[in-house]
């Protein structure tokens, strides 16, 4: 099939674009992570006798290919793109479908590891993908519109999980399986009825690690260090300390999502009119104050209104994150946006594949603990937040840096 430029996607039906390709991928991958989410923590308790040690082991091993999701670059040079994405959805779906059928400690390291594999290496093309094909004046509307169909696929995923596990009776297996099924069945039709798209820029195919990029890779690091608190310890601690069963977990994501679906678009256009740098700066003063309360739940004894209701407000905070892609997306050479996303993953994961198993180990003696070293790293994020500058672009990376007519690559 004739690869298209985006310009000539024009007069393609609608639903046949480029974006209508992403929103379709990023519903399908919700979807999946959704199935996946809902009953994780609920199975590894029931049927896997899990403890905070071994969830914390769990998440680090399913954060390695994130880590090395730089070997995105070497898939590169055989696979496109756009085929890598759908490619990593089917093997996330095939994944998620069979997960219930090994529930012990190293059969679920091994589907975890497979699925994140699939997860990770999509997000790398896609995240590559929304920069190269949407427009820069109307690239954070449009993400938060993806964050938005996003939500929705994961909306379908917890609506139907809650509906079929308390009325249905339906167990771990037979959703797992629904799930990871219709992913597959998605992911293949989105490879037949897209044709291939290019973007304006031919994309480097070697590893890119530029210098004037230091600020991107360093709210990086940080966004996945503490980001992967909340995923790991957040939810789990729903259900260790308030004993949260599955439809009462799937609720709670019910609600979370349905928020997202809102607001998603709303966040998109507020950074458009602050701005990358007053967007996460917003972000990260709210995860400060967010991340000190969960601290508080253990210290003080609050209650689970307040837990459930910091999960929520988590999450919306998070929607502010669209304004670090579109940060770059305007610092950035047209030609370093796929490999700069590899290399970006790959950062975004040090922490990540560290910190679970660490944090682990000290949940178990403290979990305020573990909370409070979130804040600190939402602060720090904060502290790097403010040294992009107000109109950030190529040769004007930080406020460190003057204004310049021009890029200089280092």
């Amino acid at each position: 099939m004739k690869s298209l430029s985006i310009a000539e996607t024009i007069s393609l039906p609608r639903w046949r674009r480029p974006f209508a390709l992403l929103a379709l991928m990023t519903f399908v991958m919700q979807l999946a992570y959704a199935t996946w989410m809902a009953l994780l923590n609920n199975f590894v308790h029931d049927r896997a006798g899990f403890d905070g040690s071994d969830i914390g082991w769990l998440q680090s091993i399913r954060e390695v290919p994130g880590f090395f999701a730089v070997g995105v670059i070497v898939v590169l040079w055989v696979m496109r793109e756009q085929v890598l994405a759908i490619v990593s959805l089917i093997v996330l779906g095939g994944a998620v479908a069979v997960t219930a059928w090994f529930p012990t400690f190293g059969g679920l390291l091994i589907t975890t590891f497979i699925s994140s594999l699939g997860f990770h290496y999509y997000e790398t093309a896609k995240q590559s993908l929304e920069l190269q094909w949407l427009p820069k004046d109307r690239a954070p509307v449009m993400l938060g519109w993806l964050l938005a169909i996003g939500s929705a696929g994961s909306l379908l995923a917890y609506g139907s999980i809650m509906l079929a596990w308390k009325v249905l009776g339906w167990d771990y297996n037979a959703l797992y399986m629904i799930g990871g099924c219709l992913t597959l069945i998605i992911a293949v039709f989105c490879y037949f009825a897209y044709p291939p798209f290019h973007g304006p820029a031919v994309q480097h195919r070697h590893m890119v690690l530029r210098k004037r990029y230091w600020l991107y890779y360093a709210l990086q690091f940080m966004a996945g260090a503490r980001r992967q608190i909340f995923l790991v310890f957040a939810a789990f601690m729903m259900v260790e300390r308030f004993g949260f069963e599955v439809h009462e977990v799937t609720a709670l994501f019910l609600v979370n999502y349905i928020a997202n679906m809102i607001f998603g678009p709303i966040m998109g256009n507020l950074v458009l009119k602050i701005g990358e740098r007053n967007a996460l700066a917003v972000e990260y003063v709210g995860l400060v104050l967010i991340f000190a309360a969960y601290g508080g739940i253990y210290i003080f004894g609050w209650g689970i209104f307040l837990a459930a209701s910091l999960y929520v407000l988590d999450h919306l905070f998070f929607a502010l994150s669209i304004g670090l892609k579109t940060y770059f997306q305007k610092i950035a050479d047209p030609a370093d946006i796929a490999p700069s996303a590899a290399v970006a993953f790959t950062i975004n994961h040090i922490g990540a594949v560290v910190l679970p198993a660490l944090l682990g180990y000290l949940w178990l003696v403290s979990p305020a603990s573990v909370f409070a070293a979130a804040a600190f790293m939402a602060f720090l994020s904060l502290v790097l937040a403010l040294c992009i500058p107000r109109n950030p672009r190529e040769g004007h990376e930080t406020i460190f840096t003057r204004a310049a007519p021009q890029h200089h690559a280092v």
